[in-house]
């Protein structure tokens, strides 16, 4: 009986590997929220949304995109020194973040609006590194199945987070706790994966500096391509976070980063988790057929079953929800919350399937779907202040043009599936 209810196919079996440590990891910040929101105030959680903005900013390039094709090589040998390429430009990367903090950083907070962040730009580079390590351990490891060892580094991130949080929180006010714990959990993670790499001593023998370089010209399209299209799509939604904390006030992006949290959950339960084993399945799949069209509908397929739900439920409950878990002060990210609902939904659709892009080898389109949102964001929210907007006004505009965009989007990554469909197109043969 218990075996007929386990995954049959290797692709479902992994996806519940890794959402089973995702669940239990965002289940201990789940439970811990209403006591969070209760020590610390939406001006702290909006301190802490212009921190983590500015590190994913910057992290997105940590490692020159390097990290993506960790999983595209035969050979073990060429992924490790891929992975060894990454280590040192995230290494370099912020070692260069630290001599400008250092130097330039009440420019900085000029630049940024917000003389509380000041303190706290001092902890970028090694926010920013431990990004880098996290996103080269994490390729490394999903390419060699570790999906086991994945689900333990973050459930450990997790304990490790919640514990720095509300012990912190407890003894002294203000955002130390909520920042530090973000940092102290990063290096748990990482630690946790990193095993895996050095104990493999047969494997990591095998780095040489000319293999290294050899991997850099043999994968430059990546830094060339992708690190634009990566640095853009970390720009737009995090640029409005810093937009919205410099054009309005960090309590309201307190209030909009709780929403992003709640709206967002389903997708870190299972968006990134089937994102990453869709990656892995898709790069087969396209070495036998030269497509990747059946995983793509396979994979739409059971995140819209789920999602839609989910997101219909959360509608009509969403604002008195938040006032009942978070505390009546926070109702105002639940009004803001119903009006995201739309986009939070399509973008679960299209988002884990956007590694579509890279399976084909096809970054330029990343590209320039980053630069489209990039200009949408950029221009909602700015357009918004010079009209003097109030920000649920903003939110709806938001949500409607992105949730169009979206399902554009969607549809793009299903004709790749198919192979270049713009030469298809052209040849008279795209379906």
């Amino acid at each position: 009986m218990i075996k007929s209810l386990k995954p049959k196919s290797e692709f479902s079996r992994n996806v519940l590997t890794l959402m089973t440590g995702t669940t239990i990891a965002q289940a201990i910040p789940i439970a811990i929220s209403p006591i969070l929101t209760r020590i610390y105030t939406p001006e702290d959680f909006g301190l802490l949304a212009l921190f983590l903005a500015i590190t994913i900013i910057i992290g997105s390039i940590a490692n020159g995109r390097y990290e993506l094709a960790i999983m595209l090589p035969e050979k073990d040998e060429d992924a490790i020194n891929i992975s060894a390429l990454g280590f040192i430009i995230s290494s370099s990367m912020s070692l260069i973040l630290l001599i400008l903090v250092f130097f330039f950083n009440d420019y900085f907070v000029n630049v940024i609006g917000n003389k509380e962040i000041g303190l706290w730009l001092y902890f970028v580079p090694i926010t920013v590194f431990l990004i880098g390590l996290w996103n080269v351990l994490n390729y490394f490891n999903n390419r060699q199945k570790n999906y086991k060892d994945l689900r333990n580094a973050t459930i450990l991130k997790s304990i490790v987070l919640a514990t720095i949080q509300l012990s912190v929180g407890f003894l002294k006010n203000g955002v130390t706790g909520l920042i530090s714990g973000e940092i102290i959990s990063k290096i748990f993670a990482n630690t946790r994966l990193l095993k895996n790499m050095i104990k493999n001593r047969s494997l990591t023998s095998r780095i040489s500096k000319t293999k290294i370089i050899s991997m850099a010209k043999k994968y430059k399209n990546f830094p060339i391509i992708s690190l634009p299209s990566s640095f853009f799509t970390a720009l737009h939604p995090n640029l409005f976070s810093v937009l919205l904390s410099s054009l309005y006030n960090v309590t309201l992006l307190g209030h909009y980063y709780m929403a992003q949290r709640v709206l967002g959950l389903p997708s870190t339960l299972m968006g990134v988790s089937i994102g990453q084993v869709f990656f892995q399945s898709a790069v087969k799949e396209k070495e036998k057929t030269g497509q990747a069209r059946i995983v793509f509908k396979s994979t739409v397929k059971k995140l819209f079953i789920i999602a839609l739900p989910f997101f219909a439920a959360l509608f009509f409950v969403v604002e008195d929800l938040f006032a009942f878990v978070f505390g009546e002060g926070w109702r105002i990210a639940g009004t803001y919350s119903q009006i995201l609902i739309p986009l939070f939904f399509i973008k679960l659709l299209s988002s884990p399937v956007s590694m579509i892009n890279t399976v084909f080898e096809k970054q330029i389109y990343g590209l320039y779907i980053s630069i489209i949102l990039l200009i949408s964001n950029i221009g909602i929210i700015v357009g918004s202040y010079y009209y003097e907007l109030e920000p649920k006004t903003m939110f709806t505009i938001l949500s409607f043009v992105l949730f169009i965009e979206y399902s554009l989007f969607l549809i793009h990554y299903y004709l790749l599936s198919g192979g270049d469909y713009i030469s298809r197109i052209f040849s008279g043969t795209a379906d």
